[in-house]
């Protein structure tokens, strides 16, 4: 049975815009019947003005020109316009789709996600006011220019075609000579944009282990091969776009031989061979120009299936049904999951129930799918087989933007933004300081915050640059209980805490079950579990122990069926 066909977001965006390009190929006609004035010009002033010798008639054709020339800069300017509008509209139109797409793409793990779909939709974005787009539209009214040489004489047209074929021929061999060079040197490019990317954000290993060294090297290999391969690919380029304009010399000046021939034989009128080269350079006008910015064209293709193969594997998701307000009732239903697009297995038949209200603490070694199942139950990754259920909706599937506000979750690996502390605990929405100051006591932080100069209002620099590893966690536990959520998921919440922040967080689990709010934590510290009602023993992916932490503890200490507990030694 065949699949049902994804509709193109990219193909739809771009059908959109043909207003704009119907208006610019009206202005094209204008501008390419205007281009032709130097010919008519020359031609006036061969047959009129020389042989009438009249002055006045040069002065009116010379400004009847130079109005004509400023004309034709204008309506150049105002069709590069409408192609740059063109690209803001594509842009407004896809740049939603495309955000979420990179963020979809990072947390699948599909290698082609990343900030490259910004820049290739910024690639065609710039590609359309270009110059290489303006001569593709205007190739199609090189044949207007083409038939006039038909009309002066059927041998001028018929050279002028030979040329068109020889430039087409040229524009053909350019593309396959250069079409694997320059796609190499953009992959290459790309990757060693991200293994540059990969080198700052671990800056401080590398300084403090003294890895500089072999680290630009590996970088300066990558670097090295997209040098190579983009030298390579300009080299072919640069080749065909002389041989081009040579081509197109050439053929102006035999023509401007063969209206000399004509002339002689009287077919055409002394200044028509004059006319006759002007205009065939005008028919490989476009052609010249496609071929020297071929480059630019396929950079702009190689952006458009990169970006459009990304945007059709992930489409916006689609907003369901309204649904209310979750309570917090839990249901992990047989679920077996592992990390997006890996057919490995970490979850191996998870079932287990909270009630709303509840608390849970997950323990277990490393490895055993904690993180994994911490994921799944915010709705961060789809499960294999199974479902995770809030309120017996599915989580995963659940609109995002519906649900977010009413859950908390901390990664393991704490994720800051650049911008203050009101903004980050207040998840970027308008802080109501309120909250926030709720938020950031529950967590102990309020006495940090009245030292800083700027209070709520101080900027911690780019994911958090300028926090301490606690202060960061504190944070970012901070914006994970905001305004309360029904749901709350910590994962080691307190790696990074100290003793005065382990008191803080009892408390702030104590307040948020007080509240009703469903509470998960995942933790190697056992110092939690005074605050949390059951508790999940995971190994290897399986559901080693569930109960009351009272009872799962009993059972984790009593000895194996079968083995006799210690004798007790002689006088105890």
């Amino acid at each position: 049975m065949k699949g049902v066909k994804v509709k193109s977001p990219l193909r739809a965006a771009l059908a959109s815009l043909f207003p704009f390009l119907k208006h610019t190929f009206y202005f094209s006609v204008i501008v390419n019947v205007l281009v032709l004035a130097p010919s008519a010009y020359m031609m006036e002033v061969y047959d009129r003005v020389v042989n009438s010798r009249s002055h006045t008639t040069l002065l009116m054709l010379t400004l009847l020109v130079v109005g004509i020339y400023l004309l034709l800069e204008a309506l150049e300017w105002v069709r590069r316009q409408i192609m740059h509008d063109a690209g803001m509209d594509l842009d407004k139109s896809l740049r939603e789709h495309v955000f979420s797409a990179i963020l979809t793409a990072r947390i699948q793990n599909i290698p082609a996600g990343g900030a490259q779909a910004l820049r290739d939709l910024k690639g065609i974005r710039e590609f359309l006011p270009s110059q290489a787009l303006l001569a593709v539209i205007d190739t199609p009214l090189a044949l207007f220019v083409l038939i006039l040489l038909f009309l002066m004489a059927p041998a001028l047209g018929w050279f002028a075609v030979a040329g068109a074929l020889v430039q087409f021929g040229i524009g053909v061999i350019n593309e396959r000579r250069i079409r694997e060079p320059l796609l190499a040197a953009n992959r290459s490019s790309l990757g060693a944009q991200n293994y540059a990317d990969g080198v700052i954000r671990n800056a401080q290993v590398i300084e403090s282990m003294g890895m500089l060294d072999h680290i630009h090297e590996r970088w300066v290999g990558r670097q090295q091969e997209f040098l190579l391969q983009q030298a390579e690919a300009s080299d072919h380029a640069g080749t065909n776009s002389a041989l081009s304009k040579l081509v197109q010399s050439l053929l102006s000046s035999l023509l401007l031989g063969m209206g000399c021939w004509l002339t002689l034989k009287g077919e055409i009128h002394g200044s028509g061979m004059i006319v006759a080269s002007i205009l065939g350079g005008r028919v490989l006008s476009p052609l010249v120009q496609i071929i020297g910015s071929w480059r630019q064209i396929e950079s702009a293709l190689e952006s458009y299936h990169r970006l459009e193969s990304m945007l059709r594997e992930l489409p916006l998701p689609v907003k369901g049904m309204a649904l209310p307000a979750p309570t917090g009732s839990l249901s992990v239903e047989g679920v077996i999951a592992g990390a997006p697009r890996s057919p490995l297995q970490i979850l191996k038949g998870i079932s287990f129930r909270v009630a709303p209200g509840g608390s849970l603490a997950i323990v277990g070694p490393s490895a055993s799918g904690k993180t994994t199942l911490a994921r799944l139950l915010v709705g961060i990754w789809p499960a294999m087989q199974g479902k995770v259920r809030l309120d017996g909706n599915d989580v995963y599937q659940w609109d995002k933007e519906e649900l977010g506000q009413h859950i908390g979750y901390l990664p393991q690996n704490v994720e800051l933004f650049e911008g203050s502390i009101a903004e980050n605990v207040a998840r970027f929405g308008k802080p109501d300081l309120l909250k926030v100051r709720e938020a950031c006591g529950m967590v102990g932080l309020e006495g940090f915050i009245d030292h800083l100069p700027k209070g709520y209002d101080t900027q911690i620099g780019d994911d958090g640059s300028f926090l301490s590893g606690g202060e960061r966690q504190r944070v970012a536990l901070a914006r994970a209980v905001y305004d309360m959520p029904k749901f709350v998921v910590l994962d080691e919440p307190n790696a990074s805490l100290d003793e005065a922040g382990d008191v803080a967080l009892l408390n702030a689990v104590r307040l948020l079950r007080t509240n009703g709010s469903t509470v998960i934590v995942i933790t190697h510290r056992l110092n939690i579990l005074g605050a949390i009602e059951h508790m999940l023993v995971l190994v290897d992916g399986h559901v080693q122990r569930f109960g009351t932490c009272k009872e799962v503890l009993e059972a984790l200490q009593a000895p194996p069926a079968g083995q006799q507990p210690p004798s007790p030694k002689p006088g105890a």
